[in-house]
């Protein structure tokens, strides 16, 4: 069976996001939490991460990333090296750019080595938190099938990613 771990990003992901609709899916969906969700250390989420994923058999690891968790993941994966089963990374907020001026401790630069794991990034051309352009640069880096939702904003609670049927049915792709 696999286990799919859910990586919010900042803030983590309230009631309405599509991650805790996943979450409330199935017996087999799990949130990442951390202690910090609003001042985040890389290093901390990284951990907490990390002692999640092992707990399981990594080869039924499903990663699900959104937003910071997405880079989240890409830490992980550069510094343990997991090999797990896959991971979904929506919405991989550009860190780098100059509006992003969240307080967050350790994430940039964003990794971009070829993660050892199938990977889909899902992506939109509207999303005020990552251009189209440097999403496509990530999953390129990072060895990631891409899929461009149109104008879905930062797919999130609020562009309307509730009750999200077509990310899970995007998720089967992982196992």
């Amino acid at each position: 069976m696999t286990n799919y771990l859910i990586v919010p990003g900042l803030g983590n992901s309230g009631p309405e996001h599509w991650q805790t609709y996943f979450q409330n899916s199935a017996p087999n969906f799990f949130r990442i939490e951390q202690a910090d969700w609003d001042t985040p250390n890389c290093e901390d989420w990284i951990k907490n991460m990390d002692a999640m994923a092992t707990s399981f058999d990594l080869s039924s690891v499903v990663l699900i990333g959104h937003s910071l968790g997405c880079s989240t993941i890409a830490h992980w994966a550069a510094k343990y090296k997991r090999n797990i089963k896959g991971a979904m990374l929506v919405a991989p907020s550009d860190l780098e750019a100059t509006n992003y001026t969240f307080p967050i401790k350790g994430f940039s630069p964003i990794p971009l080595d070829r993660l050892n794991f199938n990977s889909i990034v899902v992506a939109s051309s509207n999303d005020i938190w990552v251009s189209l352009e440097r999403a496509k640069f990530f999953a390129e880096n990072w060895g990631s099938e891409f899929i461009n939702m149109g104008d879905a904003g930062h797919i999130n609670a609020s562009s309307g990613h509730t009750n999200w049927e077509e990310g899970l049915t995007i998720l089967k792709k992982l196992g």
